[in-house]
């Protein structure tokens, strides 16, 4: 087989997403590629669960689980703060769904193929190209252009890294609990760490079924038995569910980090997904600016245009995610009343845009000063001066993504 033009390495979000879209109808170049997938085990991860927002009528609506119309927001106190987001529908997507779609698009494409390899290392070819090694160094494949998805091995310097980690169950109650029509976005009637924040995340998909999250952000995650306490605290004090069932569980951990990530390895190896800087940094939602990235990719290749990776998020974000974070890890930004605040005070359909990069530069200034002004801008001084460190080994998570 000749070379292929494009070679994807990893069949998650990223590398599906990426596929999907390299193969959409019509066209003015039409592209050969290979899908290079984990072998089942340790590599491949389990199923999972990613979420986001759009309008409906989106690519991949008809593989939802569910989506929600209604966002609600708990203070500490338990004071509810319900808002309707429209045109935005908050969706959840299943993993085993979303693959399923995208391989039905993939099996209808003659020039896509897919192979299953563990991969060890991706480089620039010397005579042009890139090519992609196993564990003992053999050639599994070239291409004109290689994209990684792989998560990164280690995370970039930065001045703030937080992790966002969790663990979730998929219950099944007894008695009709949850609300099919509102997503439980933020709970924070959870025991708060030293350091960072914690909250309770609730999606349900009928009136007896649920995903139940605990969700901390902080610089290290928590053994099992910590999240199955405080599940079993969420879910028995908290929520009050009464007698229930545990289906199925999630468990990850997404970075959250005001490092860079390169988007580039070489003249022809891109890297996409978190790997590529696709996750935001203040909320650890990846899936939308994925797609983002992915249909940018595509639409410049199949149009036979020079490539230029996309940033997922631009400077301003970045930098309002960096004082964020800063807030938070320091300690001057109580978390759980700065969230509780901003959802209470910003339009839902504002904050959404405002949460995704999408929002204008004066609504982003009128979201700022309902953020507590005195505390962000002692950081905004305070970053510039602030050493860039290496942070330890990111964690392996089995979930991509299902929490802000």
């Amino acid at each position: 087989m000749p070379d292929p033009d494009v070679v994807i390495v990893g069949a998650g979000a990223a590398g599906l997403s990426l596929a999907y879209h390299l193969c959409a109808p019509g066209g003015a170049v039409p592209l050969s590629v290979v899908l290079v997938d984990a072998p089942p085990g340790p590599l491949r991860p389990p199923p999972r669960t990613w979420c986001y927002w759009e309008p409906p009528g989106g690519a991949y609506d008809s593989a939802l689980s569910a989506s929600w119309h209604r966002l609600r927001v708990r203070a500490a106190d338990g004071t509810a703060t319900v808002s309707d987001p429209s045109p935005f529908r908050y969706k959840m997507l299943r993993s085993d769904a979303f693959e399923a779609l995208v391989g039905r698009r993939l099996s209808d494409a003659p020039a896509v193929h897919r192979i299953e390899a563990t991969v060890s290392a991706v480089r620039d070819a010397p005579d042009g190209g890139a090519e992609v090694l196993s564990p003992d160094g053999r050639l599994l494949v070239r291409g004109r252009r290689v994209f990684d998805s792989r998560p990164p091995g280690r995370l970039p310097p930065a001045r703030t890294t937080l992790l966002q980690h969790f663990m979730g169950w998929f219950v099944r109650t007894e008695r009709p609990t949850f609300d099919p029509a509102t997503a439980e976005l933020m709970d924070f009637r959870t025991p708060q760490p030293a350091r960072g924040l914690s909250f309770g995340y609730v999606l349900p998909l009928d009136p007896h079924t649920a995903l139940v999250e605990y969700t901390e952000f902080s610089p290290a995650p928590l053994g099992t038995e910590e999240y199955v306490r405080a599940l079993r605290h969420y879910t028995q004090e908290t929520l009050k569910l009464g007698e229930f069932r545990v289906t199925a569980q999630e468990r990850g951990v997404i970075p959250m980090t005001d490092g860079h990530f390169p988007h580039r390895e070489g003249r022809s190896v891109h890297r996409i997904g978190t790997a590529g800087g696709a996750t935001r940094p203040s909320t650890g939602y990846t899936f939308a600016a994925t797609q983002r990235q992915s249909r940018v990719i595509a639409r410049r290749l199949r149009a036979g245009r020079e490539l230029r990776m996309p940033t997922p998020y631009g400077a301003w974000p970045r930098a309002m995610d960096a004082v964020l974070l800063r807030a938070l890890d320091s300690g001057r930004v109580d978390g759980a009343d700065f969230f509780t605040r901003l959802f209470r005070a910003v339009p839902g359909e504002r904050l959404l845009r405002f949460l995704d990069g999408g929002s204008r530069l004066h609504e982003d200034l009128l979201i700022g000063l309902r953020t507590p002004v005195v505390p962000m801008l002692r950081t905004v001084v305070e970053l510039p001066f602030l050493p860039r460190r290496e942070p330890p080994p990111p964690q392996p998570t089995g979930h991509e993504e299902s929490t802000p």
